[in-house]
């Protein structure tokens, strides 16, 4: 039974995730801040922790382009649920994939374990995350050639409409692409949650 919580920044829509899994107290949580550390926002990842922490969560914070695989194995599988962070999409996607943290996370996901993803861990989510080029840098990303995304959810998320900061690149990413893709597009206070493939 595959659960995904998808959003654009989850301390806006922590009443709606408590509603939809009233049973966080006390369970661990695997935090991924890995498209985050890439643009240098330290403090995004202490304001996550606080969020997951005010959800009642234990934070195990794993950065998957620092840790070893033994260690990226342990950590996905032992926790309760999976949260990756914001930032940028092309660095999280080639992170993840260089360390083989890609696999299990689907792996684990597909057996049941909640899976929340905020921005850049909602897109990729996706069976792609091309379509986001324009509202984050594939620079920072040299190594990635191939934007296959984790394939999580068969649409594709558009986060952080009406944002002060990133809302006209989340617009002109839907003007692009909406008669292409099945996209998907949710304000700062929206979520969309999955359960099987619903």
């Amino acid at each position: 039974m595959k659960k995904l919580i998808l959003v654009s920044m989850l301390y806006q829509v922590t009443d709606l995730v408590r509603s939809i899994e009233p049973e966080l107290a006390g369970k661990t949580v695997t935090y991924i801040p890995t498209a985050g550390i890439v643009e240098g926002t330290e403090v995004m990842i202490e304001d996550e922790t606080n969020t997951l922490e005010s959800l009642g969560l234990k934070v195990d914070v794993l950065d998957v382009s620092a840790a070893s695989y033994d260690s990226i194995v342990r950590t996905l599988t032992k926790n309760d649920i999976i949260f990756v962070g914001g930032g940028n999409t092309f660095y999280l996607l080639q992170e993840l994939r260089r360390s083989g943290a890609d696999k299990i996370l689907i792996q684990e996901v597909n057996k049941g374990k909640l899976y929340i993803g905020e921005s850049a861990g909602a897109i990729i989510a996706c069976p792609d995350i091309g379509y986001c080029v324009g509202m984050d840098s594939p620079e920072k990303a040299p190594e990635l050639t191939d934007y296959t995304g984790l394939g999580l959810v068969d649409f594709y998320i558009v986060p952080h409409i009406g944002n002060d900061e990133m809302g006209e690149a989340a617009e002109k990413a839907v003007e692009e692409y909406n008669f292409r893709l099945d996209l998907k597009a949710i304000t700062d206070e929206q979520l969309i949650q999955v359960s099987e493939d619903q």
